[in-house]
């Protein structure tokens, strides 16, 4: 018998997908030209070090 976890990894995963999404709209909304909307969707794809970052930052203050 096998004991897959693949239901757990779908969750981790959709939860992540939709926090790509909220972050490309954040991240647009905030942008103003075209090398920051760039930005914008590159900083989509790493918005979790962006947040533990500054979590780290606002602990050591």
């Amino acid at each position: 018998m096998s004991n897959s976890n693949t239901g757990v990894v779908a969750g981790g995963s959709a939860l992540y997908g939709l926090g790509i999404f909220g972050a490309w709209v954040w991240f647009w909304q905030q942008a103003d030209g075209f090398w920051e909307y760039v930005g914008a969707i590159l900083q989509g794809f790493v918005w979790p070090a962006f947040m533990v970052y500054d979590l780290f930052h606002a602990l050591g203050s």
